[in-house]
């Protein structure tokens, strides 16, 4: 079973799902309340217009086919159907608009918390991706937001206007047949109270069925964001089996909501209309005894009709209701979720520097969330001198990618302080302080875009020719020039047109154009041939001058030129000094180096 539906089956909220977590919405929905009032009335129009329709079809029957005159009767029927063709036409008009209204509604709010809840989640700190899968994610931001769109865009209206449609209904046949009236409530109560009931075994098996459909798109990014390796390993037919039975579990799950809600179907068209022929029964002896006229008969049938056939909207609405509110809850999960790496109340200013930083870490110590009881670093000090570059080494997990991690904000040390110029990185602004750093990860990344777009990234302001010149430093201007079409080639979803050394040089020419006084380069050169390297390389010396440098490297020929190398093990310093003094010591780093040497 997947993380996701794991995580899924131990939701309380599947059994706690109600209308009221519609209230949720009340900040999406209140800046339109002009328009929401505007929707309401026309849909009031819409409704009085439909309960006028009867009163309209009793005058036709009981006034344009009683005289006597030919002449007369004709004149009568042509008044009487024209009465009907403009309430009919008013209908159509004033359904028109409120179609309108409400349609726009349900769009422009959907779209508001689409992005209000995608807003948010790119501001979770990394702890956040840790435990929720980037395809749960999607799934809520378009699964559970379409369903919210039906209910504010179609849902509600309908049942706002069956709403008033039975409550009309009701008043008109209290007023004209007080007898029927009774017969109908009493079929209210057998129609509403299995709906109510029914309506709490449709509200948990609608919150988990779009759990499930989330566990399956969680599988489905996952896999599609890895598909080379799926392939290398020939694991198509597994991983196809894998998203299959947990697809097959989103439908067993939505299998047996449907057939609650088909049974609750089933009996509540079966009861209105048991109750509405039983009303026509009741009429049709009244007419034959003289108690009331065939028009009184038609606008009585009109209005049960009209009456039961709102109940059995409104039960319709209701599990559309009951789907959206966990759809809501699922995504005020979300909204409610509170990244621990916030800006400060009142954030300081950073002082104006010309080229490198300083950068300082003060005993700092810090655990993973995921890892609590495992130091990733453990009483690291270190003051980095402004345009000095400084080179982390050490055997994996060392501790060197926490480094820059913990510059960036991702996380905060559980003790200690990190400084950028003299100012704390917890009293800046995340904004302020990412400004300051360039970074070139080793996972290069790529977005579905330009290539002249994918190095402007960092500096959205930059003209076209500083971004040439940026490809030029880092050697990705002549194999920019040879796409099909250059600095505007689409260069795909993760950079797949180009190659791996290729996607590489195209983050460091967006590091090189953002030029921040402080450069983070973990693995710049990884995914480089040797020849590439050594361009780059060279191009990347020429990027440090005047800025401080951070540089994490495995190959520990690309730092043999760094002003400090400083070697971590087990999330400690345990050496410092330059490449010579390192070597002559004969500790960790020698001994990494003869490795690399022997292994060369």
């Amino acid at each position: 079973m997947s993380q996701a539906a794991h995580r899924s089956d131990q939701r309380p909220a599947d059994t706690r799902s109600s209308p009221r977590a519609l209230r949720a919405l009340g900040p999406f929905i209140r800046p339109y309340r002009g328009r929401i009032a505007l929707a309401g009335i026309f849909l009031v129009l819409a409704a009085v217009t439909t309960l006028v329709l009867p009163i309209a079809l009793r005058a036709l029957i009981d006034q344009g086919l009683i005289s006597s005159d030919p002449a007369e009767r004709v004149a009568l029927m042509q008044e009487h159907f024209l009465a009907l063709f403009g309430v009919g036409a008013a209908l159509g008009v004033f359904s028109a608009a409120r179609y309108f209204m409400v349609s726009w509604l349900g769009e422009r709010i959907t779209a508001d918390l689409r992005e209000a809840v995608y807003r948010h989640v790119l501001r979770q700190s990394p702890a956040f991706f840790e435990r929720t899968q980037t395809g749960e994610v999607v799934s809520r931001l378009t699964a559970d937001t379409t369903l919210i769109q039906t209910v504010v865009g179609t849902s509600v209206s309908l049942g706002l206007r069956n709403s008033i449609m039975g409550a009309g209904a009701l008043l008109m046949l209290i007023i004209t047949n007080p007898v029927v009236m009774a017969q109908v409530l009493g079929a209210l109560v057998l129609i509403l109270m299995p709906a109510i009931l029914y309506g709490r075994r449709v509200r948990k098996l609608s919150r988990a069925s779009q759990d499930r459909i989330a566990d399956a798109s969680a599988i489905a990014a996952e896999v599609l964001n890895a598909v080379p390796v799926v392939q290398s390993h020939a694991a198509e037919s597994r991983e196809a089996a894998r998203f299959g039975a947990s697809t097959e579990q989103a439908f067993r799950t939505a299998e047996r909501r449907i057939r609650a809600r088909a049974f609750l179907v089933a009996f509540i068209i079966t009861a209105t209309t048991g109750a509405m022929l039983w009303g026509l029964y009741q009429g049709t002896q009244a007419v034959m005894a003289g108690r009331i006229s065939a028009g009184h008969l038609g606008q009585t049938v009109l209005y049960v009709i009209l009456l039961l056939g709102s109940v059995a909207a409104l039960s319709e609405v209701y599990s559309d209701i009951l789907r959206a509110a966990g759809a809501t809850e699922r995504l005020m999960e979300l909204l409610a979720a509170k990244s621990p790496i916030a800006d400060p109340a009142r954030p300081r200013a950073l002082p104006a520097v010309q080229g490198g930083a300083r950068v300082s870490l003060d005993h700092v110590v810090f655990h993973y969330p995921s890892r609590p009881q495992q130091a990733a670093l453990h009483d690291v000090s270190l003051d980095v001198a402004p345009g000095e570059t400084v080179a982390l080494v050490g055997p994996s997990g060392a501790g060197k990618t926490t480094v820059f991690q913990l510059l960036l904000r991702f996380y905060d040390p559980q003790s200690g302080d990190i400084r950028i110029d003299g100012v704390s990185v917890r009293e800046l602004s995340l904004h302020a302080l990412r400004e300051r750093i360039a970074i070139v990860p080793q996972d290069s990344t790529i977005f579905s875009a330009s290539a002249m777009d994918n190095i402007r990234y960092g500096r959205p302001d930059a003209t076209d020719d500083d971004v040439v010149a940026a490809a030029r430093a880092a050697h990705a201007d002549g194999f920019i020039r040879q796409l099909p079409e250059g600095y505007a080639t689409h260069l795909g979803e993760r950079g797949v047109r180009l190659s791996g050394g290729q996607r590489q040089r195209i983050n460091i020419a967006r590091a090189i154009l953002k030029n921040a006084p402080l450069l983070l380069l973990d693995e710049a050169t990884s995914a480089l041939d040797t020849e590439s390297e050594r361009a780059v390389q060279a191009a990347l010396e020429e990027a440090m001058q005047g800025r401080t440098t951070l540089v994490i490297a495995h190959r520990l020929s690309t730092v043999v030129h760094a002003d400090r190398i400083v070697v971590l093990d087990g999330g400690t310093i345990v050496d410092m000094g330059t490449h010579q003094e390192l070597m002559a010591r004969s500790g960790l780093y020698a001994r990494l180096a003869a490795m690399q040497l022997h292994d060369a």
